[in-house]
């Protein structure tokens, strides 16, 4: 049993104001591997003093201090990547071949991304006689989630150091241990005392002091579109900037030009990746419904081949599951499955119930429902567990029709043998995101959605401006005689 009972704050591993440890549970075998503190609004005010005492000096460090600090925690990082691999794998259920390739390795690609960005990046344009000049926006508060949990907190913290802001982290407590690694990383690089600070705890006690804090100048939240409303609400009589990327119920158009097995099997796969656990995951896969049979068929065979094992197996590769995170995931999961039977939708695999040979951890079967409506209960509301559901379609604009068709707009994929036609359909769909033909992430590119699924950007250089203010200064230059 690992035990880190501290925060980390100004610098320093510090006991909680009030002591309150709770369990961290292996999703494997439902079983405490670990055990954290959970803090106080006495705790968020200590973090919150250090964070503003660092920023008066943090704030003006040169772009060159930041970026040498910057490849110390990168060259930190990459020696405590495998044990954040672990970490992640026994707290939130990815098999380690998925920890290690892309759970893990993502946290180092947002701190690449940073440094890379920060190298090139103006901070002061002139127009005309004006100079518009970005500063960092202060001390941020951020609230991280247990499902990608390293790359939510690096794509937040990295692009925060690197425009001078300092910092305030609330990790997931379902997820908690890889953050107090990478507070160690941290520290071990010698970033100074107060310019990132972790608190751990829940949303109603930690969340909610972060986000009323009039200390705190940002909040940025990524989790359910519930939790996030409650974060805005609870940030608006401060008028703190908030950025929130939250849920969705993503559209995988499969035009009637794709290549039906290659776009099928590969929608069905990417479904299912990381146990369906995922914001951004082709939920909603619409298909022609003269090919409705056909892809079925397809989507049955491809889920299918998907194996579900215990994340600790070191052989397992790409193809494999582990569970989901906790009980409530599980039992939140099982609910919506038995209620796509009861609302009509056809069980074509999976359905209800652990997998064979498995009586304990939280591990749900990859199932795939096909003959869906846009307006049952599995189109509506995000599973986030490995359920694909299946629409048919009878033209490109009931589709798309059906696509946009949703209170969410995190991300689309559009699969076609012609790439025009794809680029078309992907300028319709009103999504932050969209695929064309399997294309994957990209570092550099934004990340966020419309609608309920959120307000702010993360990644790239968007996400890096989301933690810079704008200020004229007029008669920067003097006009000519």
């Amino acid at each position: 049993m690992q035990e880190r009972l501290q925060f980390y704050i100004d610098g320093k591993w510090v006991d909680p104001v009030a002591p309150k440890a709770i369990d961290v549970i292996n999703p494997a075998n439902e079983e405490p591997f670990a055990r954290v503190s959970l803090g106080s609004r006495a705790d968020v005010d200590k973090a919150v003093a250090a964070a503003r005492r660092a920023f008066e000096s943090y704030s003006r460090t040169t772009r060159e201090e930041r970026i040498a600090l910057l490849e110390k925690i990168i060259a930190a990082y990459k020696g405590k990547f495998q044990a954040i691999a672990e970490a992640i794998s026994q707290e939130m259920g990815a098999p380690l071949w998925l920890a290690k390739a892309a759970q893990a390795a993502t946290g180092l690609g947002h701190l690449n991304e940073a440094v890379k960005i920060l190298k090139s990046y103006k901070f002061e344009e002139m127009h005309g006689t004006t100079a518009i000049v970005k500063e960092p926006v202060g001390v941020c508060g951020f609230i991280t989630p247990w499902n990608w949990p390293i790359n939510q907190i690096a794509c937040k913290v990295a692009p925060a150091l690197a425009a001078g802001c300092t910092v305030v982290l609330k990790p997931s407590e379902v997820a908690p241990m890889n953050a107090m690694l990478f507070a160690d990383v941290l520290h071990e690089a010698g970033v100074p005392p107060g310019v990132f600070n972790l608190v751990n705890g829940d949303g109603p006690t930690v969340g909610e002091a972060m986000s009323t804090h009039p200390g705190i100048d940002m909040m940025s939240f990524t989790g359910s579109t519930r939790a996030g409303i409650a974060v805005a609400k609870a940030a608006a009589d401060t008028v703190k900037r908030v950025a929130q990327e939250l849920g969705g119920k993503s559209a995988n158009i499969v035009l009637d030009d794709a290549d039906l097995t290659k776009a099928v099997s590969a929608g069905v796969m990417s479904m299912m990746l990381n146990s369906g656990q995922s914001c951004n995951a082709p939920s909603r896969m619409f298909v022609p419904r003269a090919k409705n049979d056909a892809a079925i068929a397809i989507a049955k065979a491809a889920a299918e081949k998907v194996k579900v094992v215990d994340p600790a197996t070191p052989d397992a590769g790409p193809g494999t599951i582990g569970p989901v995170v906790s009980e409530v995931q599980f039992n939140k999961i099982q609910a919506l499955i038995q209620k796509g039977i009861e609302e009509g939708a056809t069980l074509v695999t999976g359905g209800p119930g652990r997998p064979e040979n498995m009586n304990r951890g939280y591990y749900v079967r990859p199932t795939v429902f096909a003959n869906v409506t846009n307006d049952m209960t599995i189109a509506r509301e995000e599973i986030f567990g490995p359920v694909l559901t299946m629409l048919a379609y009878d033209s490109e604009d009931d589709a798309v029709a059906q696509a946009n068709d949703t209170a969410y707009g995190l991300s689309g994929y559009v699969q076609s043998g012609n790439i025009d036609r794809a680029r078309k359909v992907a300028a319709r769909l009103r999504t932050g995101n969209v695929h064309l033909n399997g294309a994957g992430p990209d570092f550099g590119a934004p990340f966020g959605g419309y609608k309920q699924s959120g307000n702010g950007r993360e990644w790239g250089e968007h996400g890096f401006e989301e933690f810079l203010e704008v200020k004229a200064v007029m008669g920067w230059a003097p006009k000519a005689a």
